[in-house]
């Protein structure tokens, strides 16, 4: 009998494999869940490595999986609902997950597949400082290849759910995906929802054993000697499960241990990925110094030759981490609950005594959720983002992640009294202390947001909104106020105290009672903020003040481009508002004025609309407001800052040229007249400035006609030469109805709007007839209409042709008053 059921497990996989390929979605799942229920967990050992890398795909990214993140309710809704119920914490799979849990089993997962700047590490036998490695690297026995995590099932499956997000890049779409609606994010939030609960307790696991419970994981001694680098902190597992006497007798501290497994595992897959320089930078002197000296130890016992050093090691790893869209969304998410999650700590007592024993394991959990697992790690990845993202419209994802971390309040659980008036909500006080201990998630990256800022087109209503978001969040009343209490905390002067690299890095439970011995100048709430900065960029670092001058200049550059793209935005829209009123009923020839002079005034931007260049307008008017109650900006300064930007116009009311210097060839561009053009603040109106009767034949012209008419024009003009001119010298009424149809070029120039040589601008023409007008469509259209309206009113060709004479001779002698030099044939 033991044969048969020795065999058992591998003639299960291979039904299963065999069902995968042949069976539809729904019917597998159900199937499995059957399984599951009947099956002990002795024969479903066998089948969970493939179950998992069934679901959520290999961990190179070739197999696809159930596509969790393609996977929408829209597009097939009974496959959605059935792999979410599947996966749901309470569904089939997590049953699974905590059967095989409760047997104590582990499985391998390889570290080649981890983020890089652990995966090195771990290579190079330095053990990370989380908790969620220790006691589970496994060296490959003889023969072997590789190094190997051994995890538990719950660390399995939530390892392979998270880093799908990150290796499943190259799904098939075939249709349009929405992230926030996909499968694969609806799980995130439901597993955040379960075991990080933000009201009540983790719920406990279903167990197949009436009152059973399943056992959290058990220290497991080392397989081989590590070294950490990092002063790692106690898992809080550890702490509360030691003093429990007995298994059953506190179940949030028997299952907190599913909480903080859940948090590390999304936190070192998602936010993990920068350079292994980076990484290493992070941590503190006194820890590369027992590496060191690890090393030196170990050198001639690993596989008998020298470990590698350490400047080979810093630099033998950059890893080239692209972060989606997708992984920002969801990164945003896990960022969103932590606060909900965070805010939702019970007061404390008034006694502290009182709460060193009724605080849970879970409520403790809520107290360091953030600082400790979560600042350092989403801080380089937003720094990462903010200096390798590409500078269009999709940052707005990484923008509002950033801006979700920004403002925990907004996920606290008080709400805020309804007004009115919506009036801006003050920031409380008692979110000081979180602003210091991440000052520079306030200051830094929004020096990083400036530079990115003055290099993106502004007239985009996409760019702008950007601007508009962030400017808005920093001028929350009291905000920029604890920001700046916050600078003058960390600039405060500090003595020289020996060994103070190694103190910052201490914690109180780790330091004893080492604040008492500071000087009473040094405060508690200045540490803070120098242990904060000083772990995250180094006792080197060059910190640069958000309210200082350097950072004003940036401001003040920003709301420069924000006036010049405020000032290019008006123009559009001028330019549009006139192009649509000077259309007339024959619009649809596809022929307007602009066309007959040969000039071309179109820019690209035109295609965003009317309502786009509200939008734009709207946001830049408000973010400069912003903007100026952050850092105080003056009515003085801003008028300075308008006569800068060029938004006077001359006097033809145009905008004037790019910036350009005078030649003997012409104007030549400069680089910041090139930056203008670039940007669109600025730009050539370039227009046709050779003889008016040469231009090239228009679509709306008829060819014969115009060639026709220009013959019978040159010959008037010949003959009649000295006449017109002769006419059109005089001073007196007829003088100046003869200039008035006989145009003279010279009276008329334009300012020339374009980089040209000079003497192409200085040509002169005499006195001369066009009949070119004739030749367009246009023209000749609304002469056949009015003959064929005047034909309703029994008016022949000849009294009609009469009666246009006459008309337009009135015109002319009421236009020659007061409109001397407008060339009626060009308009």
């Amino acid at each position: 009998m033991a044969g048969p059921h020795l065999q058992q497990p591998s003639f299960l996989l291979a039904t299963l494999k065999a069902d995968s390929v042949t069976k539809p979605f729904v019917q597998r799942c159900h199937e499995l869940e059957a399984v599951i229920e009947e099956l002990p967990a002795k024969e479903l050992h066998g089948i969970f490595p493939w179950l998992v890398e069934s679901i959520f795909g290999s961990l190179d990214g070739i197999t696809v999986g159930w596509n969790l993140r393609c996977l929408q309710g829209r597009t097939n809704s009974s496959d959605y609902s059935v792999a979410l119920d599947f996966l749901d914490p309470s569904g089939p799979m997590m049953k699974l997950v905590y059967k095989l849990q409760a047997e104590e089993y582990r499985y391998d997962f390889p570290v080649s597949c981890l983020p890089g700047p652990v995966k090195a590490s771990i290579q190079e036998q330095v053990l990370p400082e989380c908790s969620l490695y220790h006691n589970k690297v496994q060296f490959p026995s003889s023969g072997g290849l590789g190094l190997n995590l051994a995890l538990n099932p719950f660390e399995y499956y939530m390892f392979y759910f998270a880093i799908s997000l990150i290796t499943q890049k190259n799904s098939p779409v075939t249709h349009h995906v929405s992230p926030s609606n996909s499968a694969y994010f609806i799980l995130v939030d439901t597993y955040l929802k379960c075991f990080l609960p933000t009201e009540g307790s983790v719920l406990p696991p279903p167990s197949s054993n009436p009152g059973g419970a399943i056992p959290s994981p058990t220290p497991r001694s080392p397989a081989v000697p590590f070294t950490s680098y990092g002063m790692h902190h106690t898992s809080l597992l550890k702490r509360h499960i030691a003093h429990q006497p007995s298994v059953n007798a506190d179940p949030a501290s028997q299952e907190i241990w599913r909480s903080e497994t859940l948090l590390q595992i999304f936190v070192e897959m998602w936010l993990h990925h920068y350079s292994l320089e980076m990484y290493q930078k992070m941590q503190s002197p006194h820890v590369k110094l027992e590496v060191l000296h690890y090393r030196l130890s170990i050198s001639s016992k690993h596989h008998g030759s020298p470990a590698q050093s350490s400047y080979q090691a810093l630099h033998a790893y950059q890893e080239s981490f692209k972060p989606t869209e997708e992984h920002v969304l969801v990164v945003r998410l896990l960022v969103k609950h932590l606060h909900a999650f965070s805010n939702s700590l019970k007061p404390e007592p008034l006694s502290p005594s009182a709460h060193s024993h009724t605080a849970s394991p879970l409520e403790e959990f809520k107290r360091v959720v953030i600082p400790r697992f979560v600042q350092e790690k989403l801080y380089i990845f937003l720094q990462h983002c903010f200096g390798h993202w590409p500078l269009d419209a999709s940052f707005r994802a990484v923008l509002e992640m950033w801006l979700s971390y920004l403002q925990p309040w907004r996920y606290a659980p008080e709400k805020p009294p309804q007004s009115a008036e919506p009036l801006p909500r003050s920031v409380s006080d008692k979110w000081a202390a979180f602003i210091q201990e991440n000052l520079l998630m306030y200051t830094k990256l929004f020096v990083g947001f400036l530079n990115r800022a003055l290099r993106t087109d502004l007239v985009s209503p996409k760019n702008a909104l950007m601007v508009f978001r962030v400017a808005k969040v920093f001028a929350q009343p009291n905000l920029a106020e604890m920001i700046l209490k916050g600078e003058q905390l960390f600039l405060e002067p500090e003595l020289v105290i020996p060994h103070r690299q190694h103190r910052l890095f201490m914690t109180p439970t780790l330091g004893g009672s080492f604040l008492s011995s500071w000087p009473p100048t040094i405060t508690d709430a200045s540490f803070k903020v120098k242990s904060h900065v000083y772990s995250l960029e180094g006792q080197e670092c060059q910190y640069k003040q958000m309210f200082g001058t350097e950072v004003r200049n940036l401001v003040l550059k920003l709301a420069q481009l924000i006036c010049q793209a405020q000032q290019t935005a008006k123009s559009i829209s001028d330019h549009s508002a006139e192009t649509m009123a000077s259309q007339s009923f024959f619009s649809w020839f596809r022929f307007t004025p602009s066309e007959m002079n040969g000039s071309y005034t179109g820019n690209d931007l035109d295609e965003i609309g009317q309502d786009s260049i509200k939008k734009t307008d709207e946001y830049l008017e408000k973010a400069l407001e912003y903007l100026c109650q952050i850092f105080k900006l003056n009515e003085a300064q801003l008028t300075q800052m308008m006569m800068k930007c060029g938004t006077a116009q001359d006097e033809n009311g145009k905008k004037q040229l790019p910036d350009c210097i005078e030649s003997e060839d012409g104007l030549i561009l400069t680089a910041l007249g090139r930056y203008q053009i670039i940007n669109g603040l600025r730009r050539f109106e370039v227009q046709y400035q050779g003889d008016t009767e040469l231009q090239p034949i228009r679509s709306y012209e008829n060819a014969t006609l115009v060639r026709l008419l220009f013959r019978l024009s040159s010959v008037l003009n010949e003959r009649f030469a000295d006449q017109m001119d002769v006419l059109c010298s005089r001073d007196d009424f007829v003088g100046r109805l003869c200039r008035y149809h006989l145009t003279n070029p010279q009276l008329i120039q334009k300012i020339r709007y374009s980089p040209v040589v000079k003497d192409r601008t200085s040509q002169n023409w005499g006195p001369r007839i066009s009949l070119r007008f004739l030749a367009s469509y246009r023209t000749l259209i609304s002469l056949l209409m009015f003959y064929f309206i005047a034909s309703w009113f029994h008016i022949g060709p000849v009294g009609c042709t009469f009666i246009i004479l006459v008309g337009y001779l009135l015109y002319a002698v009421i236009m020659t008053f007061f409109f001397e030099g407008w060339k009626p044939h060009e308009q």
